[in-house]
């Protein structure tokens, strides 16, 4: 594992780093679940759990309003899909059922915010999810799950799953409790070191990893491209996905950000450098990840 305060993240650094590969059975190459969507955004989970699939989990969940699961079964043919009770306006509601607490107890890895839209629901959500967790889960929390972890910045204290945040540069200043005082030309790497410590969990903001440590990655090849709607879901599936194989979070979010990033690379010679869309960041990502 790398151990220099500050790295730049190449493929050379990827090869020292190398993830588990695992066997045959899709069990052993970890299960994911994926906790998000409301009635009108349910793109989000399945642009996250396929990019999951796509970075080697064995096996995806997917929990979504029960408005749209049905739909989404159809379109994951790959996942089992669960309904989840839902408010009157769409969203997920924060009283999480049997069903969803089951799953997420035998989870490798969860991803919980893409695309849900209520924090308060949200915040309920978390709680319940967190408190069944396996202690070597992965957890990857996006979008309003982080919403919800900026009203108690301290809610991952002294957890043993291995944590991982996907923020853009608004949701890190939230998370810090400094919502305006934040933005893309500051200092990524303080600002994510500032999130991770406060946090207690690895981050991954634009580029640049930090873990609580102080260790800090940047990832260099991302361009604008990659700045597109349902981007960060296919980023959060990835490192869900690295995580329920069994990799660190440092690990699995360093890896995670690079294969995104090069996979916009590998788009723009096709579509320009701001016109693919982020269901194709999809099928770059295993090639991208098999290349190094």
């Amino acid at each position: 594992m790398p151990t220099s305060e500050h790295s730049t993240i190449t493929p050379g650094l990827l090869r020292e780093w190398p993830l588990r590969t695992g066997t045959t059975d899709k069990k052993d190459r970890g299960t994911v679940l994926v906790v998000g969507g409301s009635r009108s955004t349910p793109g989000a989970v399945l642009l996250a759990g396929v990019a999951a699939l796509r970075a080697g989990a064995g096996r995806l969940q997917l929990a979504v309003t029960d408005s749209t699961a049905a739909a989404l079964s159809i379109a994951v043919p790959e996942a089992a899909v669960i309904g989840l009770p839902e408010t009157a306006s769409g969203s997920v509601a924060g009283d999480a059922p049997k069903r969803l607490l089951d799953l997420a107890a035998d989870a490798d890895a969860v991803a919980i915010g893409p695309g849900l839209d209520d924090i308060d629901e949200t915040a309920a959500l978390l709680g319940a999810v967190l408190d069944i967790l396996r202690p070597d889960a992965g957890l990857v929390l996006d979008a309003y799950a982080l919403g919800a972890l900026s009203r108690d910045p301290e809610l991952l204290d002294g957890r043993p799953q291995r944590v991982v945040l996907t923020p853009n540069v608004t949701e890190a200043g939230y998370l810090l409790g400094r919502p305006d005082s934040v933005g893309s030309g500051d200092d990524l790497a303080a600002v994510a070191t500032a999130v991770a410590r406060r946090c207690s969990a690895v981050v991954t903001l634009y580029g640049t990893i930090a873990a609580p440590d102080g260790r800090v990655w940047s990832e260099e090849s991302g361009d604008a491209g990659l700045g597109t709607s349902g981007s960060g879901d296919v980023l959060a599936g990835v490192i869900a996905g690295l995580l329920a194989r069994g990799a660190d979070p440092d690990q699995a979010a360093c890896w995670g950000t690079w294969a995104h990033a090069v996979s916009g690379q590998r788009l723009a010679p096709r579509h320009g450098r701001t016109g693919f869309l982020a269901r194709e960041l999809l099928d770059e990502v295993a090639y991208t990840l098999g290349t190094v």
